[in-house]
Formats: C-alpha cells, sequence, structure tokens
C-alpha cells in the first residue's frame, strides 16, 4: 500500500475511524503543511483547500473496499493498526493535528485554514459566510492581480497536478494552450480529458493544438542536449514553417484572454519545443507583449 494512504487510515484511526469529506480535506492539509516533503498538495477552490491527489486515492480505496463511502463521509474498513506504520515524524505530526483540531468540525476547520492560509480561500464559496470583513481582505490580498499581457509556458514534468495548476493560478493563466502532438500522459491529471476538466473547474479554459506538437517517434534517443538540438532544427526548419496559421490562432487568444500558456511535458525549458514555438509566436507581426517560462 502506498504510504500515503496509510497516512490517510492512521488519521481515520485517531479519528474513531470516521470522518466527514470536508474536515479530511481540510485535516490531512494541516497535516501535510507540517511535513518537509509533503505527501499530498493542495489547490484553492470551492470549499478552500483541495487535493484532487487525495481524492484519487479515497476512491481507489474505495473501489478495493479499504474505505466506505456515504454521500458525505469516509469511515474505514480495516482495522490494523496503521499509526504504528507512520514513520517518527509523521506520527508526531498527526499527534499534534489531532490535539489541536481533532475536535472541530468542518465549519471550523474552514474558518481555520481561510484565517491561516488565505491563498487556499481565494476561491471559496463560502468564505464570505465564514470571515469577517477584515479576514476577507486579507483573502484578497492573495488574488492575483496582473494587467500585463504575458505569452507563458510551462511543462508539468517532476511536479505534482496541484503545483502545477497552482503556478497557473498564481499567474492568472486565462488559457492552458496544449502543444503536445499527443496528448496523453501515464502522470495522473495531465492527459488531455483529465486535465481539460481540472483546469475548467478553476476558472481557465483549455485548448488544444496538436499541429504544433512533435511526433512521439521524433523525440526517441534524446540523451543529451546536442541531440535535443538536432531535433528543434528539424522542428524549427519543418514544423513552425508550415503551421504558421496555428501560431496565428494563439495570437489571437493571447490578444484576447491577455494571459495565456503553452504547455507540455519537460521542466527544462531547452528541451521543449514550447520555446521554439513561442518564440515563433513572438516574431509574428503585432506580437508586443512578454514572453516567460514558469
Amino acid at each position: 500500500m502506498f504510504y500515503r494512504r496509510k497516512i490517510i487510515l492512521a488519521l481515520l484511526q485517531s479519528l474513531d475511524r470516521e470522518i466527514d469529506k470536508i474536515s479530511l480535506q481540510k485535516l490531512l492539509f494541516l497535516f501535510t503543511q507540517r511535513q518537509k516533503k509533503a505527501e499530498y498538495d493542495f489547490i484553492p477552490y470551492l470549499l478552500g483547500c483541495y487535493s484532487y491527489s487525495l481524492n484519487a486515492d479515497l476512491t481507489a480505496m474505495v473501489k478495493k473496499e479499504i474505505l466506505l463511502e456515504s454521500k458525505t463521509h469516509f469511515k474505514s474498513n480495516i482495522t490494523d493498526d496503521f499509526i504504528k506504520a507512520l514513520k517518527d515524524d509523521d506520527k508526531k505530526i498527526l499527534h499534534e493535528v489531532i490535539q489541536f483540531y481533532g475536535k472541530m468540525d468542518a465549519k471550523a476547520l474552514m474558518k481555520h485554514t481561510y484565517i491561516n492560509f488565505p491563498y487556499w480561500a481565494i476561491n471559496s464559496i463560502k468564505a464570505k459566510d465564514i470571515l469577517s470583513t477584515e479576514e476577507l481582505n486579507r483573502v484578497e490580498e492573495f488574488k492575483p492581480q496582473n494587467d500585463r499581457t504575458v505569452l507563458y509556458t510551462i511543462g508539468y514534468e517532476g511536479i505534482s497536478l496541484e503545483m502545477y495548476l497552482n503556478r497557473l493560478i498564481k499567474n492568472d493563466i486565462k488559457v492552458l494552450v496544449d502543444v503536445r502532438s499527443n496528448p496523453s500522459s501515464m502522470k495522473y491529471g495531465f492527459s488531455k480529458t483529465r486535465l481539460k476538466s481540472y483546469c475548467s473547474k478553476i476558472g481557465i479554459f483549455y485548448e488544444h493544438f496538436p499541429e504544433v506538437g512533435i511526433q512521439s517517434e521524433q523525440r526517441q534517443e534524446l540523451n543529451t542536449q546536442e541531440d535535443y538540438d538536432r531535433l528543434f532544427t528539424i522542428y524549427r526548419e519543418n514544423n513552425l514553417k508550415k503551421t504558421t496559421d496555428a501560431q496565428l490562432k494563439i495570437l489571437d487568444l493571447l490578444k484576447q484572454y491577455e494571459r495565456i500558456a503553452l504547455t507540455c511535458f519537460e521542466a527544462n525549458i531547452c528541451q521543449c519545443h514550447r520555446k521554439d514555438l513561442s518564440e515563433a509566436i513572438a516574431h509574428l507581426p503585432d506580437f508586443e507583449y512578454t514572453v516567460k517560462h514558469i
């Protein structure tokens, strides 16, 4: 069993093996905030901090009958001692979380997280009912406010879905432009259908331009930067010269929405075609904006 799932079960064990869904998200958020390396990352969502990855684990555990699920609660279906299975540091964190927050109901946990972690409350539909005017104003300070038109690029290699979405949120991205030829991924959350869905839930439009991507077979045997450089020379000479129409459509999206991001896999911008694509768009007529790699 994945270690992160043992943490879920240890938390449930500490709470008589049952908890409401909102409180579970909030308690695990508070738990991970104390970890040196968080087992789960979270995004600001409709009820505050929320983890898609955590929800995926919970769904998998229900299917395996490790957990029982009702409309509002999760209940552990096994009686093993999972607290004993935790690392010493995590046992200490769990004890502190239960001691300080274990008796709070969902509303109290929401208020606590909103006040102490205001960024994660920026999209909450409950904040105005829970927080004072002063507390709401502090949440407002964490909302991204940008008035520049910027063409961003972003890769998802080496980061969680939530870390990726947070980069989009913090940079006030309005449209995510997927420039992969094949928008499927073994990495959770990054295949086309799921990524489009997750973006829509945080107010980001998703567009896919497969024609500006590089075919998978062309990406074999890329072991050195020289290998990548040779590939991108071919890409500039062949693909970019033939896809001006697609590049102009992307530029139109930028003009309309002001903050869009080209996305592909690689973290290193020098090993991804989105660098050459963004530079080609930047050389189109009427491009008077900034390019930024995040």
